[in-house]
């Protein structure tokens, strides 16, 4: 597929300046990786000399969240640096219907005494948006804080990020309040820049054939809460495809996946685009726009062979919570289910989530210490998922992920 470039080149690489610079600074944050016998020169080496064979999926879950403040577009640029296949932006809408990356709508949430539960942005810190902070019934739950759908595109403009688990990745609050709310349109700018550059190097190397081989860099974009903003009169769908169809992203061949947790505004896109599709599968509960319309079924139940073959009418693949390809027992991994061979047999991919190098993550058996927020053995885990035939696996380290993946694809 051949991506449009020419059209938004100066604004990505407008984009791109402050990133450039801190990309350094950012690989600073690598050292723990590095003690597995792998510097950042290898992982761009790496990168440049990717398997020729086909080989699972690397998705940078939220960009290379392990390492900078996830949703920003130098969390994006670094997860294609560290050699992601794709990357993947959650999406919510601004008051002004435009599309930009955040892991929720809930940009700052505080708890019943006014301490800060969850952020991602400084917009608590920020007194003119005080008389901003709300309560409102997401999917269910009851939640107060701000939100994006009561700022315009302008004003979310002048918020900044801020790492989301602070505790846990405290080399990451470094870079609080250095970068802004990516739209969507900018993270698509951003892919498309990186995809030139790569077209460019292999025709300056190797000639126009090499350049048409060059793989170009995925975007993996996920709904979120689509029953909610339908409610608000704020529709994901229609500007995700406008955007989309503008970066030339058409087909069913197109490197994108379009995610949500919902079944409902799924089959809705299947009628109207070819793009691939996938259905998120989570370990426990239902699809929301199931609760809302009173239909039984959990994800559980679309986990089994039945609900797989439901899917494949809609969807090109699953996105897995690891749950429901291998049970956690006691901590560790237990026996295997036959979810990636049900799949397979009904034509879907499955993409497991979410794998992540932390201890506090990762199955008690890959650990390396009692600190929580330590590394430890993601390449094991990620092995033992990858066996059962796995096709592609969100990663907040898509260096450590890229490791991983070739490791055993090598064997």
């Amino acid at each position: 597929m051949s991506i449009r470039t020419a059209t938004h080149a100066r604004p990505a690489a407008r984009l791109m300046a402050p990133i450039a610079a801190l990309t350094l600074a950012a690989c600073a944050n690598l050292s723990q990786a590095h003690d597995a016998g792998t510097d950042a020169s290898d992982a761009t080496r790496q990168a440049s000399s990717q398997p020729t064979m086909a080989a699972p999926l690397v998705i940078g879950h939220r960009g290379a969240s392990g390492y900078v403040p996830e949703h920003t577009l130098m969390s994006y640029w670094l997860a294609i640096e560290q050699g992601a296949d794709y990357v993947e932006p959650d999406l919510v809408s601004t008051k002004d219907g435009v599309l930009v990356a955040r892991h929720e709508n809930a940009i700052a949430i505080v708890n019943a005494d006014g301490s800060i539960r969850e952020a991602t942005t400084d917009v608590a810190e920020r007194p003119e948006f005080a008389d901003r902070k709300t309560t409102k019934l997401i999917d269910g739950v009851s939640l107060t804080g701000w939100f994006t759908e009561d700022f315009t595109l302008a004003e979310l403009k002048t918020l900044r990020a801020k790492e989301r688990l602070p505790s846990l990745r405290v080399a990451n609050t470094r870079f609080d309040r250095m970068f802004e709310v990516p739209t969507f349109e900018e993270v698509l700018n951003l892919v498309d820049q990186a995809n030139e550059r790569r077209r460019l190097k292999a025709l300056a190397e190797g000639g126009l054939k090499a350049a048409a081989k060059v793989k170009p860099i995925g975007v993996y974009p996920e709904t979120k809460h689509p029953t909610y903003f339908d409610g608000i009169n704020l529709s994901l769908e229609e500007p995700l495809l406008k955007s989309l169809h503008r970066h030339g992203y058409r087909g069913a061949n197109a490197p994108v996946f379009i995610q949500s947790f919902e079944v409902g505004n799924l089959k809705a896109l299947a009628k109207q685009t070819r793009l691939p599709l996938v259905q998120l599968l989570n370990g426990s509960g239902q699809p929301y726009d199931f609760t809302v319309s009173g239909d039984k079924r959990t994800y559980a139940d679309l986990a089994k062979p039945e609900g797989l073959k439901e899917i494949a009418t809609y969807a090109a693949g699953v996105g897995a919570n690891t749950n429901l390809m291998i049970p956690l027992v006691g901590g560790k991994l237990g026996t295997p289910t036959t979810l990636v061979s049900d799949a397979h047999a009904v034509g879907l991919k499955v993409h497991g989530w979410t794998f992540r190098a932390e201890n506090n993550f990762l199955p008690n058996e890959f650990d390396s210490s009692s600190n929580p927020a330590d590394l430890g053995d993601l390449a094991g885990q990620i092995k033992a998922f990858l066996g059962l035939g796995m096709d592609g696996f969100f990663t907040d380290q898509p260096f450590l992920g890229r490791q991983a993946r070739d490791a055993f694809i090598a064997k």
